[in-house]
């Protein structure tokens, strides 16, 4: 699963490097919100991805643990070195109380808990690439062999396998759900409930393995539209906050500026116009602390160039993140 990880990581890497520059509407609450880099985008996800693979390998201190040794739970008269055979058979080491060895599956929690949270973070860039790929969005192309066409409709091409990413999530819920239901009331040490622990794991690791193998292949055939992206952060109010923050800059409070900024807003959409369609003259009805450099802050390409913090989503700055991302995965043990 954890290389499996990495190779996901660094198909988003090689996607980021290819759409370099691609600017889009960044979003929150599913609303048009700021102008970003699509790369920065992607980007989001590689950091997930590692965290997800910090977890398993956490997870594998506590996992990698030898419970032989322990008999039915109170140890054996014989002598025995739990240690010793523990080495040669690849443990970090032995469950160091024998009641513990035999009576706990925390570790098949924990395991569970991580698989989930990548299924999880799965799930959730499967569901945007299904609402780009509508032609409400239209702002990415899976390739046919990654979709299906329709028994009855014959124009249909629907992203099945983001779907089906999306909809096997619920079985890595389910499978710690029923382990943790499974331990719950059980007193030390073992009893046969937990012969339970077997189908929730393979089912588990055998869908977040199949599912991290086909999300990267439908990532490796999944087009970006960057005249669509573009053209949608063009067509919107994603300098908005741009427009706020210069008059800070020109001294108003935020407060102010704030509302002057949704006048614009509104005065646009009255008129069926964008900030690109706005001209000096009439910016300064709304207030005479707009002067020509504004047009140097509200435009998207304008807007994520001035950024300046660091991760943000300005283009030396997800140039870092490129380099820093192939360099942590270029130097990854096996």
């Amino acid at each position: 699963i954890g290389k499996l990880l990495t190779q996901l990581q660094r198909v988003l890497i090689y996607k980021s490097e290819k759409y370099f520059g691609v600017i889009m509407p960044g979003y929150t609450h599913l609303q048009r919100a700021q102008a970003v880099m699509l790369s920065h985008h992607l980007l989001a996800y590689v950091s997930m991805f590692e965290r997800d693979h910090e977890r398993l390998l956490d997870c594998r201190k506590r996992f990698n643990k030898s419970p032989l040794g322990a008999a039915a739970f109170a140890g054996t008269s014989f002598p025995i070195d739990r240690a010793m055979v523990a080495k040669k058979l690849g443990f970090d080491g032995i469950v160091e109380n024998s009641i513990d060895a035999v009576s706990d599956r925390d570790y098949l929690i924990e395991f569970a808990a991580a698989c989930s949270m990548i299924m999880m973070h799965l799930s959730r860039f499967a569901e945007e690439l299904v609402l780009w790929t509508s032609r409400e969005f239209n702002m990415a192309h899976i390739s046919d062999a990654y979709t299906t066409g329709s028994s009855i409709m014959p124009q249909k091409k629907n992203p099945d396998m983001a779907e089906l990413i999306r909809g096997k999530t619920g079985r890595t819920y389910g499978a710690l759900i029923s382990l943790l239901t499974m331990m719950k009331g059980l007193p030390l040490a073992y009893n046969r409930d937990l012969q339970e622990d077997k189908q929730p794991m393979f089912e588990l690791v055998n869908t977040t393995r199949q599912s991290l193998f086909i999300f990267s292949h439908v990532l490796v055939h999944t087009r970006f539209d960057q005249k669509k992206m573009e053209e949608e952060a063009r067509t919107d109010f994603v300098g908005a906050t741009d427009m706020a923050d210069y008059l800070v800059r020109k001294g108003l409070p935020f407060r102010d500026a704030h509302t002057i900024t949704g006048r614009v807003v509104s005065y646009c959409m009255e008129h069926n116009m964008y900030f690109g369609n706005l001209d000096l003259d009439t910016l300064s009805f709304f207030s005479s602390k707009f002067e020509a450099d504004v047009f140097d802050h509200i435009l998207p390409k304008s807007s994520v160039e001035h950024k300046k913090s660091a991760g943000s989503t300005a283009p030396h700055e997800v140039k870092k993140q490129i380099v820093h991302w192939t360099r942590v995965l270029k130097n990854r043990k096996p």
